[in-house]
């Protein structure tokens, strides 16, 4: 009876010794969250939530889990048995950010100037004078200048495709780094702290996601929160990447 204990004892343990896999899924106060980054950070293992918060993992019982977003407040586990058994839901922190203070100070207002004003209508008259878009046909009643109109048209129209493809061409490494370098929001502090970008890693970075592509019209103060997720994305990969392969596997082929 005593050597039947003791083997049974041993039995156990040794399968708490194995290699077992968590079933989980993440969830907000609100929603399940998609893309959180998993880290076994005894076993040094890495998985993400797929679109339904769901994921699976390699661990052993007192292994730390490590919940990672740049949205949220980070989340350490240490794994039991019972999370083996059934699907565990764990619930992470939304990072709330708090908009500074904004000041609402009267501008002066400009004294109007009627000389000036009647100046400057009288200009545009003579200027409308030299090519008028309306003038009188044969029978004197009022004509479009179709010819004139079609090339203002096709002016404006040229000017806004122009600007539009502008906006589509991605940005090279050098107008990246410099961004980067001038901006208050996209700072040093982000890409170590938040993105987990080491240091001395920042510039293989940048040239990683010169090389996956960022469109030019990313880099402007509105479209901040979609440069913000392209580059939570890239980090990810980035840092697979760094971890699997080393350094080559983001240097450029």
């Amino acid at each position: 009876m005593r050597y039947f204990i003791i083997i049974t004892a041993l039995f156990f343990y040794h399968n708490l010794s194995l290699a077992q896999t968590i079933k989980g899924k993440v969830f907000d106060t609100k929603n399940v969250v998609e893309d959180m980054k998993i880290i076994n950070k005894t076993q040094n293992i890495l998985t993400f939530t797929n679109k339904d918060g769901n994921f699976s993992i390699e661990a052993k019982v007192n292994d730390t889990l490590s919940f990672q977003s740049i949205f949220y407040h980070p989340l350490e586990v240490v794994v039991k048995q019972s999370h083996f058994e059934n699907r565990t839901v764990f619930e992470v922190d939304e990072i709330v950010s708090e908009l500074n203070e904004v000041k609402i100070i009267n501008e002066k207002k400009n004294k109007f100037d009627s000389i000036s004003y009647y100046s400057t209508i009288k200009t545009e008259q003579k200027n409308l004078s030299k090519k008028p878009l309306v003038k009188s046909g044969d029978n004197l009643m009022p004509t479009l200048d179709l010819k004139l109109l079609y090339k203002g048209i096709s002016k404006l129209f040229r000017k806004r495709k122009n600007k539009n493809l502008e906006n589509k061409i991605p940005v090279d490494y050098q107008e990246l780094e410099s961004f980067f370098a001038t901006n208050d929001f996209f700072n040093k502090e982000l890409f170590t702290l938040d993105l987990k970008i080491p240091e001395n890693k920042i510039s293989l970075f940048i040239d990683y996601c010169t090389e996956k592509g960022i469109r030019k019209e990313l880099l402007k103060d509105e479209n901040k929160m979609q440069l913000l997720e392209k580059l939570v994305v890239n980090s990810q990969l980035f840092l697979i990447l760094l971890e699997e392969y080393g350094e080559k596997a983001t240097t450029k082929d």
